[in-house]
């Protein structure tokens, strides 16, 4: 089968248009993985004709992505806060409105050598995003999932941010620091029970690290009450949640005693992420 560019993006947003809101950019996305090249390229020689082995594997990604498969599964990487991320199935795929809790935590009010924990790190995009900002902050990430773990530090090696610490914990069991200036987690918080889960991407991750009891609010109650013996004096606990949960996780933070409790909303005006201050 012969194919220009053109004709191998034409031909595969065609055939992706039934199952994908986004069928254009997805075929730029597999044939600039499998050619290894910019964006600028596929329109700069749009006329050249990829060789058979490239048109082997553009038609087996496409295959993969026609059965559902995430693209960010398909290429191995996803693009979080402008840094190139590994992924794999173990993990949840970085989401752009996840954003919003890094871009929040790098406008608090820290000290320079600021310790940060970040629980449940997955690819490890939160922690590894704050360390390529804050050079100087003594960044830890944990995530109970040995896989998980071993996914971080490989993008921790290929991001050349070596300071991060990456460690195996379930939540807070292996965390030896009471003394963190800011906790961070994008833990699991949507409702075991949401119809939601059989749609999308999400079909595709492991329901451990999406779903959690008590209507989703089990973990983020958890870290809540577990974090007051590890946050520092005015130190931040900063949380991301469902648009939904906004209101009873303010609640719940001010009932355990933190103060100046606030929700920040995401890129898309939804309640993101919430966060309270430990008191002096």
């Amino acid at each position: 089968m012969q194919l220009t560019i053109s004709g191998a993006l034409k031909w595969a947003s065609s055939q992706l248009e039934s199952i994908s809101d986004s069928a254009s950019l997805d075929a730029e996305v597999m044939l600039l993985h499998v050619i290894n090249k910019q964006r600028s390229y596929l329109y700069t020689w749009p006329d050249r004709s990829l060789e058979p082995e490239q048109v082997f594997e553009f038609k087996q990604m496409l295959a993969k992505r026609l059965r559902g498969n995430p693209i960010a599964h398909i290429v191995g990487e996803r693009e979080f806060w402008s840094l190139p991320f590994r992924v794999n199935p173990t993990t949840l795929i970085p989401r752009p409105d996840t954003e919003i809790l890094v871009e929040t935590a790098l406008n608090l009010p820290l000290a320079e050598s600021a310790k940060v924990l970040d629980l449940g790190t997955g690819t490890g995009a939160i922690a590894l995003s704050l360390a390529h900002e804050r050079s100087e902050w003594q960044v830890c990430a944990i995530d109970k999932v040995d896989d998980a773990v071993a996914l971080a530090k490989e993008n921790r090696t290929n991001l050349k941010l070596e300071q991060v610490d990456v460690f195996q914990s379930d939540w807070f069991d292996a965390v030896e620091c009471y003394d963190f200036n800011l906790i961070v987690s994008n833990p699991p918080y949507i409702d075991e029970e949401d119809e939601h889960l059989s749609q999308g991407d999400v079909r595709f991750e492991p329901a451990s690290a999406l779903t959690a009891p008590q209507r989703g609010f089990a973990d983020l109650f958890y870290i809540a009450e577990s974090a007051r013996d590890y946050l520092a004096p005015g130190g931040y606990l900063l949380l991301e949640h469902g648009y939904q949960q906004a209101i009873e996780l303010r609640e719940k933070l001010i009932e355990l005693g933190y103060e100046n409790v606030a929700t920040v909303r995401d890129f898309g005006s939804n309640d993101r992420c919430t966060l309270g201050r430990w008191p002096r």
